[in-house]
């Protein structure tokens, strides 16, 4: 087995259970206590996990805490895909969507690829290079990418009035957003305030609001809050999500569709 499939084996475990020990891992990967070790700094190092003694924890955020871009990508990959290839079955050739920033809303991007004569607008520039690199490979593919401007952000969103005023201007047949977090209370939030407020632009501009959010999401709560969890037609996660979630949301959004991961 690879580094990255021990660790990527590793952070499925802490996320499962809430925390793990060296002795239990040494046995489900077959490898030596010196090897779980090191990787478990690794994944420590990448503000992965809270290393312990003895073992790892699940790493706890702070409301304000908003990890790089290349960290969120790591995590709960399986999950995003599904969650991704499921999104991406809801966009029609020849629509007008939003796109924010996120790592499940770039893996969506790149499920996007394929559609025809689409109008793309979106502040993450991770989002905007996807759809670019295909545009130039495809030239025949006829998508439109409007990238806002803005302040970057760590996970390489445009934020700020320059975004928002870009934003406000615009009519979009569906907006599909990330979220940091979402709660039964405090709905969906975001650990920079710079940020709520652009995601509140995309909701304002969006006919019909499609969240894509993982099952780890859930309870997770921001800094800001930028909409209620009702504001959505259609909230697409995963067959992770716990059964209390799962009743809560059916309550409240329009849609709740859960996608299968393919783990």
């Amino acid at each position: 087995m690879l580094a990255a499939q021990r660790q990527a084996r590793i952070l499925e475990e802490v996320q499962r259970t809430g925390g793990v020990r060296v002795n239990d891992l040494t046995r489900l990967l077959g490898v030596s206590d010196m090897t779980v070790r090191r990787d478990l700094d690794v994944l420590d190092s990448r503000g992965l996990l809270t290393k312990v003694h003895g073992g790892a924890t699940v790493r706890r955020a702070g409301s304000t805490d908003e990890p790089a871009f290349t960290v969120k990508a790591e995590m709960e990959q399986p999950a995003k895909d599904a969650i991704a290839r499921t999104a991406a079955a809801l966009v029609r050739p020849g629509t007008a969507i939003g796109i924010s920033g996120g790592s499940t809303t770039y893996t969506l991007a790149r499920h996007l690829v394929g559609v025809p004569d689409l109008t793309v607008v979106t502040n993450s520039l991770r989002v905007a290079d996807v759809l670019h690199a295909h545009e130039s490979a495809s030239p025949g593919n006829n998508q439109t990418v409007i990238l806002t401007g803005g302040m970057r952000t760590p996970s390489e969103a445009l934020v700020g009035p320059i975004a928002v005023q870009a934003i406000r201007t615009l009519h979009l047949d569906q907006v599909f957003l990330g979220v940091y977090g979402m709660d039964a209370a405090a709905g969906y939030t975001s650990p920079n305030l710079m940020e709520s407020e652009t995601n509140r632009a995309l909701v304002a501009a969006a006919r019909n609001l499609v969240v894509v959010a993982d099952h780890t999401k859930w309870g997770v709560v921001g800094l800001s809050a930028f909409a209620g969890l009702g504001e959505a037609a259609v909230l697409v996660s995963d067959d992770g999500l716990p059964r209390e979630a799962r009743e809560v949301l059916v309550e409240e959004v329009g849609e709740l569709v859960l996608a299968e991961r393919d783990d």
